[in-house]
């Protein structure tokens, strides 16, 4: 049995991933009711209804309530923005961080990770792939009998013993028989109305005026959560009364040709069409162009998208137009230059106006291209000093990056151009490593070979064989990745391919590695290190030299190795990257163990642990708190080194992997470890690997580099799982100082309602319900950094 099975197999204390609210939550009284009483009779419970009609919010707030009813918390997967059900197991393992827990499939992975947890799981948007959804629901199930699912989708999942609730509109009151103006409020569709109201227009007030009109508007709107917030921006330049007028006029308008249609549909068709017809022709041909974006953007990609339909200049007063109109929203839960998402109803009516104009295709062409060159500038400009911003872009464009990559693997545009696909797959190659997504990444490389035939783009099969391989070598299969490097081998018949043959030599020489063969894999990275040097590929000289240096540590060479790896440190200090940097740090850590000198052997895995965290290269983490709990060990700290073991635990996991799959580490790891425990007796070393299991990876980093100020709140259970952004922690900071939010709004030059916004969001992310307490919080904050 593996040393570390009983401590994995306690389940790991987290708060859940759930996000907070930003806007206010209005209703549902009843249905918070039913969908609880729902969920403690059924193991599945789904909640349908139109678009817009409030499911998600629906099924968020019932599942934020019934985190204490769960031992191991609530989770969420958004599903909204993925379109390629075969992605969808690889989506939940990576929103949800789920660990690698043998050679099978993610689905087998997420049952694994799911089998003795007590958990709800929230998987919301699942309309467009109901059938893969069923399916990993259906696995998990009947195969997990403490999870419970709540899904959200536009129709039932389908499968044996799933309760349904039909989401109702919100209540409003019968025209023919209106109560008293101030009787509104018992409405949840007009108390909505009024809010959203005040956030549009901030002097707006529910008068015995208008009243009335304000709830015979929501009977018009049927009450729809959406259809509501669509038409409140009106009010801008509306009267409620005038706003009750157009409405009358665009529905007699509208329904006429779409009897068959439900009501509640072309209630909320009708909206979204007066929208549309109130815009620019400008404005709807920007509308349709963006909805071929998936998650958000920036300007430069809306600029590049939209081509010749605006003037560069233009795009920007168009965005501005969309967003005015609450069209385009405002993305804030990052900070940086300003991003923009559609609604998903907002995109769907986007796509079909862009498919009926016949436009659809070039637009996509030119989504594909932005993205591809974007892969392309990430590869050409990674051994550089902007290596974190490239991680950082690339995290907020994934939902993008796969759009493009769906698109550009279609059979049709495959066949226009068989290797842009096979480009863009191998470019992203160095993220998908640093984000553990080691699935999704042969996904996408086995399907683009699959598309191209072998008398086409013959070094760029060989390239993408190259990177499979090298990705089926991290997940510990050895033998397969060999045939791919065979096959890659065979494809390559050009004399002047020395290039693409080196990085197939150094995938060979890594195997080898792998398996303790150091003699093969010291000739095999010898070769690729002199290919790479006589071509000029720092990259690949880099990888060759940290590689060819463990090969001689493990034989035995334990100076040269050190050699190899200081030319390696010599070459990323010209260049100021830090991804090779942090990996030469650890392989000299790694070495300074094997001749018993675990005190620079710490500092080195300090300083490269340091750049790994910058990266979140999470693999590489895992690495460096394993080998620092070894050198704990050797200097005699037993209890640092078997907290530092749980972390690292935690790290394996997050990573997807294990020291397992690393045949001489995992010799050490578990020497090591073995000899830990024997010093502190199972007792006392199994609560200490636990508490390092527990703590949340930034504490687990901070203990690592001993950084005691920040490691008090140190448990998962006490970090809170949305912390606040720079802009937020601004404002808490002036709210604790007692400066109104007009006070703040002058202060930051920013608009009133962005200060409301902002404070609300503190006081939902802090569970906090005045402003005293975020005083309170800020005063706590400053007394841990003092």
């Amino acid at each position: 049995m593996d040393v570390d099975s009983p401590a994995r197999a306690r389940s790991r204390t987290a708060g859940g991933n759930l996000p907070a609210e930003v806007t206010s939550f209005v209703g549902r009284r009843r249905e918070i009711t039913l969908t609880k009483r729902l969920l403690a009779e059924s193991r599945v419970v789904t909640l349908t209804g139109p678009g817009g009609i409030g499911k998600s919010r629906l099924a968020l707030r019932v599942a934020t309530g019934a985190r204490k009813s769960f031992r191991d918390k609530v989770w969420q997967v958004d599903l909204g923005d993925l379109n390629d059900p075969e992605l969808l197991p690889a989506t939940v393992v990576e929103q949800l961080n789920i660990p690698e827990y043998s050679g099978g499939t993610e689905t087998d992975d997420i049952v694994e990770y799911f089998r003795e947890r007590e958990t709800l799981l929230v998987v919301d948007n699942c309309e467009h792939l109901v059938e893969a959804c069923a399916e990993l629901v259906d696995a998990l199930v009947r195969s997990c009998p403490g999870v419970r699912v709540l899904a959200t989708s536009r129709h039932s999942l389908g499968i044996a013993g799933e309760s349904t609730l039909v989401v109702p509109p919100l209540q409003a009151p019968d025209p023919e028989q209106l109560p008293a103006p101030e009787a509104y409020e018992q409405y949840a569709a007009v108390r909505l109305f009024a809010d959203r109201a005040r956030a549009v227009v901030p002097e707006f007030e529910v008068t015995p005026d208008n009243a009335p009109v304000l709830m015979r508007l929501c009977q018009r709107l049927d009450g729809n959560p959406l259809a509501i917030e669509l038409a409140v921006v009106r009010l801008r330049s509306l009267s409620p009364e005038q706003l009750e007028q157009r409405l009358n006029e665009r529905y007699e308008l509208l329904s006429e040709g779409r009897r068959g249609a439900p009501q509640r549909q072309r209630t909320l068709r009708a909206l979204i069409d007066w929208s549309y017809d109130l815009c620019t022709e400008q404005d709807r041909r920007a509308w349709a162009h963006l909805s071929v974006f998936a998650g958000s953007f920036d300007l430069e990609a809306a600029e590049h998208v939209l081509g010749d339909t605006a003037d560069r200049g233009n795009v920007a007063t168009l965005v501005h137009s969309l967003v005015d109109k609450s069209i385009l929203l405002r993305d804030s839960d990052h900070d940086g230059p300003s991003r923009y998402r559609l609604p998903h109803a907002l995109r769907e009516y986007g796509l079909e106006k862009l498919t009926a104009a016949g436009e659809r295709s070039g637009t996509e062409e030119r989504h594909r291209q932005w993205y591809g060159d974007i892969v392309a500038r990430f590869s050409a400009e990674w051994l550089g000093a902007e290596q974190v911003e490239w991680v950082r872009r690339l995290r907020m464009e994934q939902a993008n990056l796969r759009t493009a990559l769906h698109l550009a693997s279609t059979p049709e545009r495959a066949a226009d151009d068989p290797s842009f696909a096979l480009r863009l797959a191998i470019g992203l190659g160095r993220y998908w490593q640093l984000r553990g997504l080691h699935s999704e990444a042969r996904h996408w490389l086995d399907r683009t070979l699959a598309l191209t035939g072998t008398e086409h783009a013959r070094r760029d099969r060989a390239a993408a064989l190259a990177a499979s391989a090298w990705f089926t070598l991290l997940h510990g299969d050895v033998s397969v990745a060999r045939r791919s490097l065979d096959t890659a081998t065979t494809t390559i018949e050009d004399d002047d391919a020395a290039l693409e043959r080196a990085h197939l030599t150094q995938v060979y020489g890594m195997a080898a590695l792998f398996e303790q063969e150091t003699d093969t894999a010291t000739r095999l990275l010898q070769g690729a290190l002199t290919a790479f040097r006589r071509h000029v590929d720092p990259q690949g000289e880099l990888f060759a030299l940290i590689g060819l240096g463990l090969a001689h540590t493990l034989g035995g060479r334990r100076q040269h190795g050190l050699e190899l790896l200081d030319d390696a440190l010599a070459i990323t200090t010209g260049r100021g990257e830090i991804y090779w940097r942090s990996w030469t740090l650890w392989a000299i850590g790694y070495l300074k163990i094997t001749v018993d000198n675990p005190e620079r052997a710490d500092s080195a895995l300090k300083e490269a642990l340091g750049l790994q965290r910058r990266l979140d290269n999470r693999l590489a983490i895992a690495f460096s708190m394993d080998t620092m709990a070894w050198a704990a060990h050797r200097r005699g700290d037993d209890k640092r080194a078997a907290r530092l073991f749980g972390a690292a635990g935690g790290a394996w996991e997050s990573a997807r992997s294990t020291p397992n799959l690393y045949a001489a580490f995992a010799e050490e790891h578990r020497s090591h470890l073995l000899a830990t425990r024997q010093v502190l007796g199972s007792e006392e070393y199994n609560d200490a690997f636990d508490r390092g299991y527990r703590w949340s990876s930034e504490a687990a980093i901070d203990y690592a580099l001993e950084l005691k100020q920040r490691s008090r709140a140190s448990s998962r259970e006490n970090v809170h799982p949305m912390p606040l952004t720079s802009r937020e922690r601004e404002i808490a900071q002036l709210v604790a100082q007692g400066r109104t939010n007009k006070e703040i709004a002058e202060r930051l030059v920013i608009a009133l309602r962005t200060v409301e916004g902002h404070v609300q969001h503190i006081l939902t992310k802090l569970d906090f319900t005045s402003r005293a307490q975020i005083a309170g919080w800020v005063a706590g904050q400053q007394s841990e950094q003092s």
